[in-house]
């Protein structure tokens, strides 16, 4: 039976990969609805070999300029209006959420009360209102599928064990860009060495994140309202050659991994089709005898500091990982402009967390709040 799917953003790195999986498999999958921001090129490519029936564009400015080159039938909506219209369209079963940033949060919650399952990929929906989100889906009885290589792994190796069995969650870690350098190396640092991811294929911002380690702490406080467990249960290792995705400790000693090459494509494959598994046509397989040795190390929260101020924004809770996540934003941004070191990232965060008074159970709207007021913050530093 085919599987209809929204992308919400379809032109950056996980949208296109997605586009990749359901062309591999055109019996499969379809795609009824997209959203992307500013690239129209790419946009339209994809527009005209999917034939959805529903696209969405950052901005009317956008929408003026493709509208004329849209297949016949295709409705057009733009910005946050259009983008909870994609994620809610009823052609569609499954929405696969591949924003970057919090616009991402409104469209995955219309999308759980319209009783969608979410493939998530947008770690700031579980980062800013995990716990909003994950208990409208035990209401609706949506699925929250992560999409995340390391969190994917954590879900596969938890299937068919029992909550309570579980020790801890272990997360790994590539260590970015930067991570066999000190962190008096890391002054006076180009954007372009810090896009240098060694393994991976991804974003501008994200590549970011994980060469200051945000992205692990993102991925730990997201981790958290996955899966349900403590942060003193979710520890982080670096583990360089990226093969081992993340692993799951039970109380009998025994330990889980899920091992495999660096293909962001496994992951959307199987979020997609789960519980089935289907071929990756194109896929490198893993042969550990021409990898030979693996290797592990302990992180060092002094040298990679966002990742410590997660965990401190994840324990204090309320709306602290909501101005975690803001102020990071802002900053990688105001980096990937040239306009600030990148060493002054975790700082612009951690001083924007210091500044704020947490509120705790937070509603939508206080969230969203502290969410605007700390890119403000953060923007009047700059300045």
């Amino acid at each position: 039976m085919m599987r209809k799917i929204s992308v919400l953003g379809s032109t950056g790195s996980i949208g296109t990969q997605t586009l990749d999986v359901v062309r591999s498999h055109p019996g499969e999958f379809q795609i009824t609805a997209l959203s992307f921001g500013r690239n129209a090129d790419v946009g339209l490519k994809q527009i005209h070999e999917f034939h959805p029936a529903i696209v969405c564009v950052q901005s009317k400015a956008i929408a003026d300029s493709i509208r004329q080159q849209l297949p016949l039938g295709t409705k057009l909506v733009y910005g946050e209006d259009g983008l909870i219209e994609v994620a809610v369209h009823e052609q569609s079963e499954l929405l696969v959420n591949a924003v970057m940033g919090s616009i991402g949060l409104k469209p995955t919650i219309a999308a759980i009360e319209s009783g969608k399952d979410i493939a998530i990929a947008n770690k700031e929906t579980l980062v800013m209102a995990g716990q909003i989100v994950t208990e409208l889906a035990e209401k609706s009885g949506t699925e929250l599928i992560p999409v995340d290589s390391e969190h994917s792994a954590i879900y596969q190796c938890l299937h068919g064990n029992v909550d309570s069995e579980v020790q801890r969650l272990i997360i790994t870690a590539s260590g970015g860009s930067f991570r066999n350098r000190t962190r008096e190396e890391l002054v006076g640092v180009t954007v372009e060495d810090a896009l240098k991811h060694p393994n991976w294929q991804m974003g501008a911002k994200i590549t970011i994140d994980s060469a200051t380690m945000m992205n692990k702490g993102l991925e730990v406080i997201e981790a958290r309202w996955l899966f349900d467990i403590a942060y003193e249960k979710i520890d982080v290792i670096l583990h360089k050659e990226s093969i081992i995705h993340s692993m799951v400790e039970y109380i009998d000693g025994s330990v889980l991994a899920h091992l495999g090459t660096p293909d962001m494509r496994v992951p959307i494959q199987y979020a997609l089709s789960k519980p089935e598994r289907l071929d990756l046509p194109g896929g490198k397989r893993l042969n550990l005898l021409e990898i030979g040795s693996l290797h592990f190390e302990q992180l060092d929260t002094d040298r990679f500091r966002c990742l410590a101020l997660a965990y401190e924004a994840g324990k204090t809770g309320g709306t602290a990982p909501a101005v975690l996540n803001a102020a990071n934003e802002v900053a990688v941004a105001a980096f990937l402009q040239g306009e600030i070191s990148f060493l002054k990232i975790d700082e612009l965060v951690e001083e924007a967390l210091t500044a704020h008074q947490t509120v705790q159970s937070p509603s939508l709207e206080e969230i969203i709040a502290a969410d605007e007021e700390t890119r403000e913050k953060v923007r009047s530093y700059l300045k």
